[in-house]
């Protein structure tokens, strides 16, 4: 089967204008179908800040009322959604911005309240995912660039975790490619010391990633992250390397070293 790449970017990329133009200047010479997925970086917090609107998070996730919903979705959906599609038509990769609302490519669910109301915060299933669609624009050579905002059956907009959209692409583009998903973000990889970023952590499994929470090494933002990726692997992912945006081309091609490689 063909591979296909689904690379995440995250926001710390976003937000440096220099580390995005590289990164974008890499992912552009890479050869194989891909799809990229973006988080939104600092500016939705700034236009919050602007507006008068606290900014809550919890575990990485951003608590999302009806007001901040409408910022994310200017914002993730609209300026840094077609700054990047913008960026790769300059560098000569066709490509198509979207949400999860467009074609009812990735549908969603509002997340039920239990410990915590997240708001309107999205939960999906990769049953659900428009895969038909996705495949028909990566066989005509066009680049989906997906913003992490979807919608729900009555059309209210949702917000969603951009490391979990990566891995449920993955796992249900799995029955059409040989898939590999990429987080990249501003460290090597996870390290065992944030402050030190030759500490990598090269392969981690369940069990470990289990006692580095425990001992508050994985906490934060890096927790849906490690656990999207370690279920993408249990689900039929062939490879999920988590690393620096500029080795994207390194991790992308499988040499070794680059990244933390993510076993079942």
């Amino acid at each position: 089967m063909e591979e296909l790449i689904v690379i995440k970017i995250g926001g710390n990329i976003i937000d440096d204008t220099e580390a995005l133009h590289t990164f974008l200047c890499d992912f552009s010479a890479i050869v194989s179908p891909k799809i990229l997925i973006h988080g939104g970086g600092k500016l939705a917090t700034q236009l919050s800040s602007k507006l008068g609107i606290e900014t809550k998070m919890v575990e990485g996730r951003r608590i999302t009322g009806e007001e901040t919903v409408k910022i994310v979705t200017m914002t993730y959906a609209g300026w840094v959604n077609k700054t990047i599609v913008a960026a790769l038509q300059s560098r000569q990769c066709n490509a198509l911005g979207l949400s999860g609302a467009d074609a009812n490519l990735i549908p969603a669910l509002k997340r039920p309240v239990k410990d915590i109301d997240y708001g309107w915060v999205g939960n999906i299933d990769k049953a659900k995912v428009n895969t038909g669609f996705l495949k028909n624009i990566l066989g005509v050579g066009i680049v989906p660039v997906i913003a992490p905002i979807s919608c729900n059956a009555d059309g209210h907009l949702l917000n969603i975790n951009a490391d979990t959209i990566a891995k449920t692409v993955a796992e249900a583009m799995i029955p059409c490619y040989r898939v590999k998903l990429v987080y990249c973000f501003e460290k090597s990889g996870l390290l065992l010391d944030v402050n030190d970023d030759s500490s990598v952590i090269n392969e981690i499994d369940l069990t470990l990633a289990e006692q580095l929470k425990t001992e508050g090494i994985i906490n934060a933002g890096m927790v849906p992250k490690i656990d999207n990726a370690l279920e993408a692997v249990s689900n039929g992912v062939s490879e999920v390397v988590i690393g620096h945006a500029k080795n994207i081309l390194q991790m992308a091609n499988g040499e070794k070293g680059f990244g933390t490689i993510i076993k079942a």
